[in-house]
């Protein structure tokens, strides 16, 4: 696997990929449901109509920004287990900056750009400031990052469904949701036409992982930031602060992450409600960026990849009358399968196996 290249690692990811299919229809047809059905559910779920497409692509948008806000984090040795909270606190920003502004500025497709680029300025600095509080309390106090950014995840939920309910619900309405954006503040669907997906979030999604990887492996700062996580005493002797660069990889997360919470505000809600209703995103991305390698140009396929299964999969949800325990037992198969080359291939770097040190 040290050895294999780009080309023989994606052939591996196929055929893992349809051998776990193929074992996933056993286990299928043997607890008495139809196989050839549950396969053909899954591919149209995720790519047979436009509409289908348009879901997959949504999906895929909000994994491989929070996939990469996981990178960010892991690829420098430290474990952001809260893009969760920091993608919802940057996304409740967001809706803040959106719903405070919008009286002040003039309506129309320019002041809704003008409200959308600062809602996601909003949840960047707020996204940011969120991942820097773990970063602080590793560095300075030593605390488990682990436990205090799984910590702050709840913190962030409740938090925000507390001012949502108390002071940002429409008088007269019972669901703890905020006032609805503009109609201008809106990306638009374009050729899929679709209410809750634009291309144009797609773009920013991988904009965001080209940045995001020219940063980290062509830059000092993206150098320093690697560095401080695998040889922190080599880092320290070349004089970067460790602990201070511990808080930016955190803050650097954390803002990638916020990126995400605005796109979920404004491309898929266009408003804000309780965030305990929300997918998984977050959670869902540390796979995703484990199966990429920690890679944030890996992201872009094992995003869209995830994003396939979860549109296939919520589609036999609704379709097929398949427990949901064994559709997401074949997905986790099939994930499993697409990571364990991966996975082979970390370990022998990890410990100098294969006599091969790229």
């Amino acid at each position: 696997m040290l050895r294999a290249s780009v080309l023989e690692r994606f052939a591996l990811a196929v055929v893992s990929t349809l051998l776990a299919l193929l074992i996933g229809s056993v286990i299928v047809w043997a607890t008495g449901y139809d196989a050839v059905e549950f396969v053909t559910s899954l591919l149209y779920g995720a790519v047979g109509n436009l509409s289908n497409v348009a879901f997959t692509l949504r999906q895929s948008t909000m994994l491989i920004l929070t996939g990469v806000a996981v990178a960010v984090a892991f690829r420098a040795g430290v474990f952001n287990i809260g893009v969760q909270g920091q993608f919802v606190v940057g996304g409740f920003a967001t809706a803040l900056t959106i719903l405070f502004l919008a009286p002040l500025l003039p309506g129309g497709p320019v002041g809704g750009v003008v409200l959308m680029v600062l809602g996601t300025i909003a949840a960047i600095v707020a996204g940011g400031a969120y991942g820097a509080l773990p970063g602080l309390m590793k560095a300075y106090a030593d605390a488990n990052e682990v436990i205090t950014t799984i910590m702050l995840n709840f913190i962030a939920s409740g938090v925000v469904y507390f001012l949502i309910d108390a002071y940002l619900r429409p008088s007269g309405t019972s669901a703890p949701n905020t006032e609805s954006f503009p109609d201008y503040v809106d990306l638009p669907g374009f050729a899929f036409g679709s209410g809750s997906f634009s291309v144009i979030g797609l773009g920013v999604a991988l904009a965001t992982a080209f940045g995001v990887y020219v940063v980290m492996a062509r830059t000092s700062f993206g150098y320093d930031l690697v560095t401080s996580g695998y040889q922190e005493s080599a880092a320290a002797y070349s004089g970067v602060d460790p602990k201070r660069t511990v808080v930016t990889t955190m803050a650097f997360s954390g803002m990638v992450a916020g990126v995400a919470g605005a796109m979920f505000a404004i491309m898929v809600l266009g408003y804000y409600s309780d965030p305990s209703t929300f997918p998984t995103f977050g959670f869902d991305a540390i796979a995703v960026s484990l199966l990429a390698a920690n890679n944030p140009l890996g992201v872009i396929p094992a995003g869209l990849l995830f994003g396939g299964l979860d549109a296939g999969g919520q589609y036999i949800g609704f379709t097929l009358d398949v427990p949901s325990e064994l559709v997401d037992g074949v997905i986790g198969l099939i994930v499993l399968f697409v990571a364990a080359p991966e996975l082979f291939r970390m370990s022998a770097r990890r410990f100098g196996l294969g006599g091969d040190d790229r």
